[in-house]
């Protein structure tokens, strides 16, 4: 069965809502009956990047709409583009990776203006209200939750490989409004408060009842499953058998992180952990994450002698056409999830350097230290990764 954007096996119509992972189309999203039996009608969107994930990530399954089961049956991939130039650029690709499989991609400059969000929903409002499933990848963006509230889909499935995956599940399993980890703990600011009648109706929409289905489809690690959620594990295995098996290199490669960017991370230290982590390993390149700034980059390069990589893929299948290093050296993010699943059987090793509480700024979420340590450690236990000490 063909996968989707990002490599995800999608059924139906898909509104991604940033740059993903890479999910894999071994299994899919269950629909009640076999994976096997093809995608059905409907469409698919990518709505921007969600904040604080990898820098593999390129464009994530969002939001998908399916009109019925048919095996066969044309899978119509809506892109809602983003503004920044490296997630748009990722997107591009994975369209072309789309198309490549067969699926018909439509793309939306979903934020082109101040009409354009009433375009954008106007145009996708028909087919959202006919479709029978929806498929959403960053249930986090208010792209995605005003499109929620338009559907009247009985089955519902989140495909996102990103760390926010365990975030929001288990946010949905305690009942509490959908925040992005790295601003919980803050105040609501004017606009939380003006969306919030329409995040409230998003997360009843994605509780389960005898009238709705919901599952989740991710190699992300699920410890709290809310009553009635089905939980499907990607493995990553359409990922492998589309590319590869690389060529690895002798050096380490270090994925770089925007924990920076979003003000949870000091620069300069940073900075520091970046250096001393090449040093000690010695790592060659440094794959950047999308929403890194140029400045930073710029610096990093100067200051650490890095090469610097802006991928434009997202880095499972970079990672998976090579060359790639024998060592890959990252700070918490998804790729410590995801690459071990995508280069299985490789011999390449995952290592994961924790955020030190110093690292973090005084602005930072009171939840970011738990939530980063959970992200590492829960990627240990499952996938036996090495920790990282800095010289």
């Amino acid at each position: 069965m063909p996968p989707g954007p990002a490599g995800a096996q999608l059924t139906g119509a898909q509104l991604t809502g940033g740059p993903s992972t890479g999910s894999s189309a071994t299994s899919g999203p269950s629909t009640g009956s076999s994976a096997a039996s093809g995608p059905s009608a409907g469409f698919s969107a990518a709505s921007g990047p969600s904040a604080g994930s990898s820098a593999t990530s390129g464009p994530s399954a969002g939001f998908s709409a399916a009109s019925g089961p048919s095996a066969g049956t044309e899978l119509t991939v809506v892109v809602l583009s983003p503004t920044d130039p490296m997630t748009r650029g990722q997107l591009r690709r994975m369209a072309d990776l789309a198309r490549d499989e067969g699926h018909r991609v439509r793309w939306e400059e979903a934020r082109g203006g101040t009409t354009a969000p009433f375009h954008t929903i106007g145009g996708l409002a028909g087919p959202l209200r006919r479709a029978d499933r929806i498929v959403m990848g960053d249930p986090f963006s208010r792209y995605v939750q005003l499109l929620l509230t338009i559907t009247r889909a009985r089955d519902l499935v989140v495909v996102d490989d990103g760390t926010a995956t365990m975030e929001f599940v288990a946010q949905l399993a305690r009942g509490e409004r959908l925040v992005r980890w790295h601003r919980k703990g803050g105040r609501p600011g004017p606009r939380d408060l003006l969306f919030a009648p329409v995040s409230s109706s998003a997360r009843r929409r994605l509780t389960p009842s005898d009238r709705r289905r919901v599952e989740v489809f991710s190699s992300m690690p699920v410890t709290e499953i809310p009553d009635g959620v089905t939980v499907t594990a990607n493995d990553f295995a359409w990922t492998r058998a589309r590319f590869g098996p690389p060529r690895i290199t002798q050096s380490a490669d270090l994925v770089g992180t925007s924990l920076v960017e979003t003000g949870v991370v000091d620069g300069d230290r940073y900075l520091e952990a970046v250096r001393n982590l090449a040093k000690a390993h010695g790592a060659t390149r440094y794959f950047a994450h999308r929403r890194e700034s140029t400045e930073k980059l710029h610096r990093l390069a100067v200051e650490t002698g890095l090469e610097i990589v802006r991928p434009d893929l997202p880095l499972e299948l970079i990672a998976r056409r090579g060359p790639i290093g024998r060592t890959i050296l990252s700070f918490p993010s998804t790729v410590v999830h995801t690459l071990p699943l995508a280069l299985a059987g490789t011999g390449v090793r995952v290592a994961v350097c924790d955020i030190d509480p110093t690292w973090l700024t005084d602005t930072a979420s009171p939840r970011a230290q738990g939530f980063l340590s959970g992200v590492t450690g829960t990627a240990r236990d499952v996938h036996r990764l090495a920790a990282v000490s800095l010289a």
